[in-house]
């Protein structure tokens, strides 16, 4: 399991892609998440075996500094690289994990997003090997208004007209006139950066916006760099509470069905 799942008949947009998903214990909203139990197997393992059946990855490893992450990851057959204790964001600990390994772009990966599809890694590679001037690059989805923009955990994004990130907030954004939005951009945690702006984005000091907010992606904004924004039309949930484990749950029958169409699909084609 922990080799990287290719297609053949794919083409690589680009030679040296690495993912990696950074995880820690200790989350604030709910520790050991990543280790919660979701249809049989850890959020982890699932948010790992879809990661790895991208196309466009070369390699793939889990960031952690927690022994019974360590574990897990083993156990399932897939690949972890042990960090220091000293990253503050999951960015940061992307950053010290592919020291030394050969990649000219690496995926961060959220290890709370279980629904995410390979072909979404696949779009931030690619968009990255087309455009060599981009520095990072993300994904949003767009979605009618309600309740949603008033939850804090759901992260709002607003583009310029050329599809690059204005600015990101918990807040909703943009605000509500005489009548709330009827669509807005939800935020999905992937990102995709050079490797070589990675190294710099880290060694920058965080900003007011990003502390404020409690979004890293916030820095690179604040430090006049420029984020290239890709919509998907995949929903995902991403698990930062116990109410969101007990949805992803629900959802978890709808989507292992979805899966299963499109791979009969694609075996016919």
């Amino acid at each position: 399991m922990g080799r990287v799942v290719k297609d053949s008949g794919e083409q690589k947009a680009a030679a040296g892609a690495i993912g990696i998903i950074p995880a820690r214990w200790g989350a604030t909203r709910f520790p050991g998440k990543l280790l919660a139990r979701l249809g049989g197997r850890t959020v982890l393992e699932h948010v790992y075996r879809r990661a790895a059946a991208a196309r466009q990855l070369d390699s793939l490893r889990v960031a952690t500094d927690d022994e019974r992450i360590r574990r897990e990851v083993e156990n399932f057959g897939g690949r972890v690289i042990m960090t220091s204790s000293a990253p503050r964001t999951g960015t940061e600990r992307a950053a010290e994990a592919c020291r030394g390994l050969e990649a000219e772009i690496v995926v961060n990966i959220q290890g709370d997003e279980p629904f995410l599809r390979p072909a979404m890694i696949d779009r931030l590679v690619r968009e990255l090997a087309r455009n060599p001037e981009l520095p990072a690059v993300t994904l949003v989805k767009k979605r009618a208004g309600g309740e949603w923009l008033n939850d804090p955990n759901q992260v709002k994004a607003v583009l310029d007209r050329e599809g690059f990130a204005l600015y990101f907030s918990r807040s909703p954004i943009p605000a509500a006139g005489e009548e709330p939005p009827r669509e807005a951009f939800r935020h999905i945690g992937l990102y995709g950066y050079r490797r070589r702006f990675l190294a710099r984005l880290v060694g920058l000091e965080p900003g007011p916006l990003e502390l404020q907010e409690r979004l890293e992606q916030l820095r690179i904004l604040e430090y006049g760099y420029r984020i290239k924004v890709i919509q998907t039309d995949y929903e995902t949930i991403g698990i930062d509470t116990p109410a969101d484990l007990e949805r992803a749950r629900a959802y978890l029958r709808k989507f292992t069905a979805e899966t299963q169409r499109t791979q009969r699909s694609a075996k016919k084609t």
